[in-house]
């Protein structure tokens, strides 16, 4: 026997036996869930793992064995998750021009009321003139 067909044939069998575990596994779970009264109460941990779980399995895979949540529910678990994993530690740095003092900003819009007139140009110059 050369060693590819010894593979194949070991390869084969293996997967039958995880076929059959999964298969098995999965009658055990819709059992179980029959049994149930109402909804299962699950923590976030166990929401996360279901949610990446569901992700590498698939929607169609997930319509298959998916006993306690709907494969939809599963797959927006994920999304939330992924959304949660960005970074918040830091604050989001300001785009745009940085603010100015109080001060500065309290004097722009006096002078801009008092002197309707004026536009940005001689407020400017103005400011300027004070230093």
């Amino acid at each position: 026997m050369s060693w590819k067909k010894l593979l194949e044939s070991v390869s084969a069998s293996v997967t039958d036996h995880l076929r059959l575990r999964n298969d098995d596994l999965v009658a055990e779970n819709r059992l179980l869930r029959h049994q149930m009264d109402g909804r299962v109460q699950l923590t976030d941990r166990e929401r996360k793992e279901l949610a990446e779980l569901g992700a590498k399995l698939g929607k169609k895979a997930l319509k298959e064995i998916a006993t306690v949540a709907r494969p939809d529910t599963s797959l927006a678990w994920n999304r939330q998750c992924a959304d949660q994993q960005v970074d918040i530690s830091k604050p989001h740095p300001s785009v745009g021009r940085p603010r100015l003092d109080n001060v500065i900003e309290d004097l722009v819009v006096h002078m801009a009321r008092e002197n309707r007139t004026w536009g940005y140009d001689r407020i400017q110059g103005a400011l300027n003139h004070l230093g």
